[in-house]
């Protein structure tokens, strides 16, 4: 029988659909790196498993130790690509344009002949390694309603990559068995001619793509015209969007298109994962990242997102100051920050989500879980069977201005057909700021916590700060009880109405629960729980032994205009809060934001 690293290392093997077939035939370990990537032993956070392969981007493990081939302004960009070399780099004349639908073609490389696509501005030109871009090596200083750039000096030194086509994908396509590409230094974007562009990167149809690294990019829309996607990701294996700065995208109401994302995928027939997913900015209406929602019947594994910055500008928000629509005026449809209807061994930690609002079709959640057997129209159900979300870990975030907090869904597609699999999820120190329906048009929710089928299982919310302006948990169970839920450790408000009813009369546990009190929900919702060493702020009696409910933020002992608890090493603060150490861990009840704070350093 052929051996595992044969497998593995054999470019023979000329497809990753191929190789991993054969992989299972072997009985190889899903934890072996393929094609000499980095592994991790594979461990557990709480009930998730944490990714079992990690992609490594350093320039170190991409070399291209060939031929650099000089593409200067005017130059056919598509027979440069068709002639090169693995091992060869094109260095396409820094400020030139290139327009048109660039495909990436399949070529024998390997770990160690790569073939880059940048810039020919020097390295010392561009951000260094592992930092991000930002439009100011384009020459833009700033951008409307987006964060400061702190540009020290703008000028262009990126080669631009524009689509002048009104409908279809581009100007980047990757063609089956494209491997080995590495883009470093470049704008990627579409011309300002109405229409809508369903990605600015993508493969070329239901084809495989695997080792392609998107390194210090600017990859973006224009202001007014409809981009649907930046980087689509199904069909592809090592993946990779690190250090790059992705804009404007968005859909409009009323316009070609209803969800935009910056990276999405998870749809077909093919392997995908693992992915890297790795400092950038990242900004889009929809859902700024969303794996799922399609047909398919594989999902995504070992995917590692972390240190990025999930924005939607406020001037996206019709009635601000500055507002930004469509051509007619249309204000884009805004959904949610990071939603997963399948995907599998995600880490998600050390992300910085600001600004979701309500007002189309979703109340402005930030986080969804929701595993979906997606359905998309009349004769268009039951499109994902096989479709989960599982093994998810969030952790060490920070969120802020949302119509609400965090949705975990295990409910059937609208037409009744069920996902396989939703569990195993661990969420903690994370913080939620300024949970605001009316402002932002939501229900003013902490946690929507939702379960019919499949049941939902292991659910760990620890050292979580969330204060919902109305609701702290809106529930609703519609058949077997959850099972092994963990509410531990958090600090919260009661809001408005404490604990509500999602609905659905009396099937639903939840029904009356005003009247039944926690106690009560725990015994029919769920299997089995442990909700114990929370601050309920204002929320009275009624909970279980082991919770504690003062009546306001003085009461609890927070620290004047923050969401923390008073540790004795505060200003205006007399002394510690009573719950400073009250924690199962002896530590403070709520998120660590020190913690945060230093995991998400330089993130925003």
């Amino acid at each position: 029988m052929i051996s595992c690293m044969q497998i593995l290392w054999s470019r023979s093997m000329s497809t990753p659909v191929l190789r991993f077939a054969l992989i299972l035939l072997a009985g190889c370990a899903s934890t072996t790196a393929v094609l000499g990537q980095n592994t991790s032993k594979p461990g557990f956070d709480g009930p998730a498993e944490l990714p079992r392969v990690y992609i490594k981007t350093a320039l170190a493990d991409a070399p291209a130790p060939g031929k650099v081939v000089a593409v200067k302004a005017g130059s056919d960009l598509q027979a440069a690509l068709d002639s090169a070399n693995c091992g060869d780099t094109l260095a396409l004349e820094a400020g030139a344009t290139f327009s048109g639908r660039i495909k990436f073609p399949k070529k024998p490389c390997d770990d160690k002949h790569w073939i880059v696509v940048r810039t020919s501005a020097p390295n010392e030109a561009l951000p260094p390694e592992g930092t991000r871009m930002t439009p100011c090596y384009a020459g833009v200083a700033s951008l409307p309603g987006r964060p400061d750039f702190h540009c020290t000096t703008t000028r262009n030194v990126l080669a631009k990559i524009t689509f002048s086509i009104k409908s279809g994908i581009g100007p980047i396509l990757f063609m089956d068995g494209a491997n080995h590409y590495r883009l470093i230094g470049l704008e990627v974007t579409r011309d300002a001619n109405g229409g809508n562009i369903g990605a600015l990167a993508a493969p070329d149809g239901q084809v495989a793509a695997d080792h392609i690294i998107f390194d210090r990019l600017w990859m973006h829309g224009n202001a007014n015209d409809e981009t649907t996607r930046g980087v689509y990701l199904s069909g592809t294996t090592y993946m990779a969007v690190i250090d790059s700065y992705l804009s404007d995208f968005h859909c409009a109401q009323r316009g070609f298109c209803s969800d935009a994302q910056t990276i999405s995928g998870a749809a077909g027939s093919l392997p995908m994962g693992p992915y890297k997913i790795v400092n950038n900015f990242l900004e889009a209406s929809g859902e700024n990242i969303l794996l799922g929602g399609a047909a398919a019947t594989m999902t995504p594994a070992d995917i590692e997102i972390r240190r990025n910055h999930l924005f939607k500008p406020m001037t996206w928000m019709k009635g601000e100051p500055g507002f930004v629509g469509s051509a007619a005026g249309n204000p884009f449809i805004v959904k949610n920050h990071f939603e997963l209807k399948n995907a599998q061994r995600v880490l998600f930690e050390a992300n910085i989500l600001e600004n979701s609002w309500g007002g189309f079709s979703q109340p402005g959640f930030s986080i969804v879980l929701t595993p979906k057997n997606q359905s998309n129209g009349p004769g268009k159900s039951n499109l994902c069977p096989l479709c989960k979300v599982t093994d998810i870990t969030i952790r060490d975030c920070k969120i802020s201005h949302v119509g609400s907090g965090i949705s975990i869904a295990n409910v059937p597609a609208a037409t009744g057909e069920t996902a396989s699999a939703g569990e195993r999820y661990s969420i903690h120190n994370v913080s939620i700021e300024d949970i605001d329906g009316k402002r932002y048009f939501g229900y003013g929710v902490f946690l929507a916590l939702l379960s019919n089928e499949p049941v939902l299982k292991d659910v760990s919310i620890d050292h979580v700060t969330a204060f919902g302006q109305r609701v702290f948990i809106n529930l609703g169970v519609r058949g077997p009880k959850i099972e092994d839920f963990k509410f531990i450790n958090n600090l919260v408000s009661y809001g408005e109405r404490g604990i509500t009813s999602s609905g659905g009369g009396q099937e639903n546990c939840a029904f009356q629960v005003d009247r039944r009190g926690m106690d009560g929900v725990l015994k029919d919702c769920f299997q089995s729980s442990t909700f114990t060493n929370n601050v309920i702020v204002g929320g009275g009696g009624g909970w279980p032994a082991g919770n504690f409910a003062p009546r306001d933020f003085q009461a609890a002992g927070m620290v004047a205009g923050q969401a923390r608890l008073c540790t004795g090493k505060d200003a205006g603060c007399k002394g510690s809060s009573q719950f400073a150490q009250a924690g199962t861990d002896k530590k403070a009840i709520g998120a660590d934001d020190a913690a945060i704070d230093a995991a998400t350093a330089g993130v925003q």
